[in-house]
């Protein structure tokens, strides 16, 4: 893939690149969103401003790194953005909907434990700090490796094992109470 948006730029194809990239990553960028804005309409939005930037500046792609990564430091580089702007603090969503999760078939007992167990982690994730938010989400979500993934938040190896182990005690304390 990195070898064709390298030798695409060239040919100036880059609405085909784009939807490739958007194919393949989509979804865990999306994801990634959600997980900085805890609200689904904001996280497509932000989605879709992260990729208009990556198609305006994928000619700044060299190679050096994975495209993967390239792409996730444009996205969290995005949302912190968006952490620090005005509309995050001052616009309050109303109405929020969330999404129903499961069908009638799966009302068997231990289903529903582990659904409400899943939600109530998901929650805890949600109320941690960003920096201890982003670590959990590509560790365990993405299956990053630490060292992409402090490649990706720009920290250090021994600062993503860091933030790792602190945001499980925070998990483990708020999961207690």
């Amino acid at each position: 893939m990195e070898e064709m948006i390298i030798g695409g730029i060239a040919i100036e194809d880059k609405e085909h690149i784009i939807d490739e990239i958007m194919n393949q990553y989509g979804q865990e960028i999306l994801q990634l969103a959600y997980s900085y804005a805890n609200n689904q309409a904001i996280a497509e939005d932000l989605t879709q401003d992260i990729f208009v930037k990556c198609y305006k500046n994928l000619h700044t792609y060299s190679g050096k790194a994975k495209l993967r990564t390239w792409l996730w430091r444009i996205a969290i580089n995005h949302c912190k953005d968006f952490h620090r702007s005005w509309y995050q603090k001052n616009v309050v969503i109303a109405g929020e909907e969330f999404p129903i999760n499961g069908t009638k078939k799966e009302l068997v007992e231990q289903k529903v434990i582990q659904r409400e167990e899943d939600d109530e982690l998901i929650s805890a994730i949600m109320t941690l700090p960003i920096k201890y938010r982003e670590v959990i989400y590509l560790f365990y979500y993405e299956e990053l490796p630490i060292k992409e993934i402090a490649a990706v938040t720009e920290t250090g190896v021994n600062t993503v094992k860091t933030r790792l182990r602190r945001a499980k005690e925070l998990l483990k304390e708020r999961l207690e109470e």
